[in-house]
């Protein structure tokens, strides 16, 4: 089985903490160069001096922040310019919780923009380099919510849900291109962002928050969330040889949590 990424280049989005730099950190350990893509030079300065190094290649990181996408369309813009990209993890922190007859139109846009809008623009940049390479692999890092909503994720469970359509229609599109679209989706995973909903449940219902953290760990078939890292492994086999025929998928990553195929 080829999972070999050597002479190959990545481009990893939220790459400074949780699934994205676990990702990140497994592409380099199968050969990839990675460059790294966030808000905080700082953190993705020391993120990339913490990946493995490939032979003959080197890491390297853009800054620009989600929300705003005209932002992210220039960064995107200049870094292909000289450099063509194998593969794309588009991925970045999700919406803040909430019930979705509460949300405000501002709170859908503004998640539209950070996750379809930016992913899009991510895609029209790298889509031509990966054309020329004829190698490309786009992993979309989204949620188990495009197959069951989640309670209490209004906006999140919202946007997603376009995401993973966006994404489906794009495998069709490119699929003859030798280019594949494939989503991940994390279940409960230790991240920050599960310590966020964790803390948000326990606000509103009263509970401690460990008792809140034991009932979603009760839900999950295996009785555990899972690590980073886990998910990372599911999203670097889609990036490499290996994969080229499975494409257009939503692979929950949730532990077997998700009731339905």
């Amino acid at each position: 089985m080829n999972i070999n990424l050597s002479g190959m280049r990545a481009l990893v989005a939220g790459s400074t903490q949780g699934i994205g730099k676990a990702a990140a950190v497994e592409l380099a350990l199968l050969g990839a160069a990675v460059t790294l893509l966030a808000r905080d030079a700082a953190k993705l300065a020391a993120v990339a001096r913490e990946l493995p190094t490939p032979a003959a290649q080197a890491h390297d990181f853009l800054v620009a922040d989600f929300a705003n996408p005209d932002e992210v369309a220039r960064v995107a813009k200049a870094c292909v310019a000289n450099t063509h990209y194998h593969i794309l993890v588009n991925n970045t922190g999700g919406p803040p919780a909430g019930a979705a007859l509460d949300a405000r139109p501002e709170d859908f846009l503004r998640a539209f923009n950070s996750h379809l809008i930016c992913n899009h623009l991510l895609v029209q940049a790298l889509v031509p380099g990966m054309k020329k390479l004829a190698y490309g692999r786009i992993i979309n890092v989204i949620s188990t919510s495009v197959k069951i909503p989640i309670a209490g994720l209004g906006v999140s469970n919202t946007t997603r849900g376009a995401v993973a359509n966006w994404a489906k229609t794009l495998s069709l599109e490119l699929a003859p291109l030798g280019i594949t679209v494939n989503n991940v989706l994390p279940g409960s995973t230790q991240t920050g962002r599960i310590e966020d909903i964790i803390r948000t449940r326990a606000a509103r219902s009263g509970k401690p928050e460990a008792a809140i953290r034991q009932q979603m760990i009760d839900e999950i078939p295996a009785a555990r969330m899972a690590t980073p890292e886990e998910v990372a492994a599911a999203i670097a086999f889609l990036a490499t040889p290996a994969a080229a025929y499975i494409n257009g998928v939503n692979l929950p990553v949730d532990g077997g949590r998700t009731g339905s195929l």
